[in-house]
C-alpha cells in the first residue's frame, strides 16, 4: 500500500462516519438478536423445527446472496441514494417482523430484512472509501466501522434478552425505526453522493448467475447443520460451482462487469478474503455455541446470558481501532497473524470449559473477539484499498459476502460437529445432556483453533509483501 497525496478528512467526514455507524450497528444487531429471543418467539408463534431454522437463517442467507448485486448497484446509481432507500426498507421490514402474526410471516419479514440489509453493508463501507481518501484515516475509519458491526453483533444477545424480559420478543426489531429516521434526516447533510462514471446498466444475467452461484452454496451449508451431508448437499454445491464458473467467465467478457474478477489476481486481495472467511467461520460458530452454552449448561436467563456476552465487545473495539494504527509501523501480515494467534488462544480457553465453566468460556470468547477485531479491520482495508474508487462498492460487497458466508458456515459446521458429538453420547438425563454439549463445544473449539492457526501461517506467507500502511 503506497501513500498518496490525499486531503485529510474534516469534521463533516468524521460526523458522517458516526452516522454510518447507525445502520452498521443495526446490521450486526439483527445477526444475533434472535439468539436469546428464540425461546419466547417459539412459545408465541409455535414454529416447526424447519421454520425455526428459516427464521434464524434466512436473514443472513439473503444478505449473502444480494450483496454483490447491491454493491455494484450502489456504484452505478449512487451510494448515498442506495443507503437511504435501504434504510427505509429495513425499517419497514423491521416493523413487519416485530408484529408478525405467524411463523410464516416472520420468515418473510426476515427475508425482506436480508435483502434490505444487503443494500446497507456495501453502501456504508464504500462511502467510507469515498470520504476518507487518506490511507491512514481510511484504515482507522474502517476499524471503527468493523467495531460498530461487532458491537451490534455483541449487543444482539444483550438487547434481545433484556427486551424479551421487559416487553416481548418483537420489541427488539423496533430499534430500527428511530435509527432509520436519524439516517434519513442527516444523510443529505453529512454524506457525499458518489456514483461511478458509467452509464451502463446492471447486467441482469450476471445478477441471476450471482444468485445461482451463492444461494445454493449458502443453503447447502445450512442444510448440513440441520440434516448432515447427503446427496442433496452435494448437488447444491455442484450447482453453485457450475453457476459460479459461468458467472466468472461472463464477467471477463463484459465491459462493465458485476464483479471485476481481475481483482483476484492481486495476491493481497485474495489472501485477505481467505483470512476473513476462515476467521469468521470460527467466530460464527463460537458465538452461536457460547450463547447456547450459557443458557443450556450454565442455566442463565436470556438477559443474564446477554450481559455475559457483552464484555467481549470491548476487546474488539480496542483491536479494530488499534490494529490499523499499529499497522502503520508493523507490516499488516505480522499484525493479522498476531491477531489470529490471539484467537487461537481464545479457542483453546473455550475448549477448557469443562475445567473453568463460564469464566473460561467468556474469557476465551473475548480473546476470539480481540483477534477478530484485528483481522476484520485490516483485512477489509486491504480488500477495499485494492479496488479503484469506482469499484469500491463491488469490492466491499465481496468482503461482506465472504464474512457473511463465514458466519453461516461457522454456525453450520461447528454447530453440526457439536450436535454429532452430543448425540453420539446418547445422553439420557439433563446432567448427561449438559456434559455431552460441553464435550461438543470443546471439540468444536479445538477444530477452530487448528483452522485459525493454519490461516495465520497462510497470512504470513501471502501478505508478507505488503508494507506498513502509508509506507513509501
Amino acid at each position: 500500500m503506497v501513500a498518496t497525496e490525499a486531503p485529510p478528512a474534516g469534521t463533516r467526514e468524521w460526523l458522517g462516519l458516526g452516522l454510518l455507524s447507525v445502520p452498521t450497528v443495526l446490521l450486526g444487531l439483527d445477526v444475533t438478536v434472535l439468539y436469546l429471543a428464540l425461546p419466547s418467539m417459539a412459545a408465541d408463534l409455535a414454529p416447526s423445527p424447519a421454520q425455526t431454522l428459516w427464521i434464524m437463517d434466512v436473514y443472513g442467507f439473503l444478505i449473502a446472496g444480494f450483496l454483490i448485486t447491491m454493491g455494484t448497484l450502489g456504484d452505478r446509481t449512487g451510494r448515498r441514494r442506495l443507503l437511504m432507500i435501504g434504510v427505509s426498507a429495513f425499517a419497514a421490514a423491521s416493523l413487519f417482523a416485530a408484529f408478525a402474526p405467524s411463523a410464516e410471516a416472520l420468515i418473510a419479514a426476515r427475508a425482506l430484512l436480508g435483502i434490505a440489509g444487503a443494500t446497507l453493508m456495501p453502501s456504508t463501507l464504500s462511502l467510507i472509501g469515498t470520504m476518507f481518501t487518506d490511507v491512514h484515516q481510511r484504515a482507522v475509519a474502517i476499524g471503527v466501522w468493523v467495531t460498530m458491526f461487532a458491537v451490534g453483533m455483541a449487543a444482539g444477545p444483550v438487547v434481545g434478552g433484556l427486551l424479551v424480559d421487559l416487553f416481548w420478543w418483537g420489541a427488539a426489531f423496533l430499534l430500527a425505526v428511530p435509527a432509520a429516521a436519524v439516517v434519513l434526516v442527516a444523510a443529505p447533510r453529512l454524506l457525499p453522493e458518489y456514483s461511478a462514471p458509467t452509464g451502463q446498466r446492471l447486467d441482469l444475467a450476471s445478477v441471476l448467475l450471482s444468485l445461482a452461484a451463492i444461494l445454493p452454496v449458502v443453503y447447502a451449508v445450512k442444510h448440513i447443520a440441520a440434516n448432515g451431508f447427503d446427496l442433496s448437499t452435494a448437488a447444491l454445491f455442484l450447482a453453485g460451482a457450475v453457476a459460479g464458473t459461468v458467472f466468472a467467465r461472463r464477467q471477463r467478457r463484459l465491459d462493465a462487469p458485476l464483479v471485476d474478477v481481475g481483482l483476484f489476481a492481486d495476491k493481497g486481495f485474495s489472501a485477505a478474503l481467505a483470512v476473513l472467511l476462515v476467521g469468521l467461520v470460527g467466530v460464527g460458530g463460537a458465538m452461536y455455541l457460547v450463547t447456547q452454552y450459557l443458557q443450556t449448561v450454565e442455566g442463565l436467563s436470556p438477559a443474564a446470558a446477554g450481559l455475559w456476552m457483552g464484555p467481549p465487545a470491548l476487546t474488539m473495539i480496542v483491536a479494530a481501532v488499534g490494529a490499523p494504527i499499529l499497522a502503520r509501523r508493523v507490516r499488516p501480515a505480522v499484525v493479522i497473524a498476531a491477531a489470529l494467534a490471539v484467537s487461537v488462544a481464545g479457542y483453546l480457553l473455550i475448549a477448557g470449559a469443562d475445567l473453568g465453566g463460564k469464566a473460561f468460556v467468556v474469557a476465551g470468547f473475548a480473546l476470539v473477539y480481540l483477534g477478530l477485531g484485528g483481522i476484520a479491520a485490516l483485512g477489509t482495508d486491504i480488500v477495499v484499498g485494492a479496488a479503484p474508487a469506482e469499484k469500491s462498492g463491488s469490492a466491499a460487497a465481496l468482503s461482506e459476502t465472504v464474512q457473511e458466508f463465514g458466519i453461516a458456515a461457522g454456525v453450520a459446521l461447528l454447530g453440526s460437529l457439536t450436535t454429532a458429538i452430543r448425540l453420539g453420547r446418547s445422553p439420557e438425563t439433563p446432567a448427561e445432556e449438559n456434559a455431552a454439549f460441553t464435550a461438543g463445544l470443546m471439540a468444536s473449539s479445538l477444530t477452530a483453533a487448528v483452522a485459525t492457526a493454519a490461516v495465520a501461517v497462510l497470512c504470513m506467507t501471502t501478505l508478507k509483501h505488503l508494507r506498513p500502511i502509508g509506507a513509501d
